[in-house]
């Protein structure tokens, strides 16, 4: 959009440690990983570097950044009071910025549902952002109800910006395979995805975390492997928001089952969307998940998407007028 932009670099020593504990061991109980793991995080360390950073700054000043006309804040958990490591940052409320301007972008309350707790101190924060954008309808209802306004509704960026994803390179193993993106999957879950694709002679591969129910791993993928991984399967399992995302950048039969921490972000995207019966629940598994795997997104969630890409593009055109 011909702007000059850059992405800030906050660091925490607080938040690397929590960040790499988590990163080195995500499943409980997993051993004898660690070495993919290890891998997995420096690969990512490499993507990040490669990136218009800002000058690095300590999490809790943000007035040690230069000074900006306009600091967007989002996408992601950025307002979630709950997040593990992230949660009360005053930086994600734009809280100390030397700006202008603050809006934000996708932001999410991620699986915090009930404002309880945020009136007053939060809620002036907020009431410092010129624009805000949110992501999925519990944020939306959050800022109704905390705010009195409805916020815009937009699409995260992968999905908003797929050209960006979409340039990386397929994996081409020479034949079809599932993508199995996520960790924690319930045992009736796992039992109908193995049975389907033994039934079609299709390999589960398991991408960023292991997952022993899947016929191979790849645990210590980065982001552009794994961007290509999705590009090339013939479907996409997962339980993760972005499993769903890249799934639909590139136009690939998926199915999703809900996790605790992701379930409304996830409910919320495939609702916005039309693509509730790729969320598979367990009386109706046997049904809905070939349905699922077995067909691409149908043209009304891709009308839906582009509808809400155009009203993203207005919403930030707006925002950097």
């Amino acid at each position: 959009m011909g702007i000059d932009a850059v992405l800030l670099e906050h660091r925490s020593r607080r938040v690397d440690r929590a960040e790499w504990k988590c990163a080195l061991r995500p499943v409980p109980n997993e051993n004898g990983d660690h070495a993919l793991y290890r891998a997995k995080i420096r690969k990512f360390f490499h993507s990040i570097a490669t990136l218009p950073l800002s000058a690095p700054f300590p999490l809790e000043e943000p007035a040690r950044t230069e000074d900006f006309d306009l600091v967007i804040v989002g996408s992601d958990e950025v307002w979630n009071l709950k997040h593990p490591w992230y949660g009360g940052s005053l930086l994600f409320y734009g809280d100390g910025f030397r700006s202008s301007r603050l809006a934000s972008y996708a932001a999410s309350f991620g699986n915090q549902i009930s404002p309880d707790g945020m009136n007053g101190f939060w809620t002036d924060k907020l009431l410092n952002f010129a624009d805000i954008s949110v992501r999925d309808l519990n944020s939306a209802r959050l800022i109704r109800d905390l705010l009195g306004y409805e916020p815009e509704l937009v699409l995260d960026p992968c999905l908003q910006f797929p050209r960006v994803i979409t340039a990386r390179e397929k994996v081409d193993p020479g034949h079809d395979y599932i993508a199995l993106y996520g960790h924690g999957f319930p045992a009736w879950f796992q039992k109908s995805v193995r049975t389907w694709a033994r039934e079609k002679e299709y390999p589960l591969v398991s991408i960023g975390y292991r997952n022993d129910w899947a016929d191979s791993q790849w645990i210590d993928a980065g982001p552009e492997d794994y961007a290509g991984f999705i590009a090339g399967a013939r479907a996409v399992v997962t339980n993760f928001f972005h499993g769903c995302i890249f799934a639909l950048v590139n136009g690939k039969p998926f199915a999703c089952v809900l996790s605790d921490y992701r379930s409304n972000k996830i409910r919320d995207l495939t609702t916005l969307i039309g693509a509730d019966r790729r969320l598979i629940g367990e009386e109706s598994a046997s049904m809905d998940l070939p349905q699922a795997l077995d067909h691409p997104p149908e043209l009304v969630i891709s009308e839906r998407i582009a509808a809400l890409r155009r009203n993203s593009n207005d919403y930030l055109r707006h925002v950097v007028r």
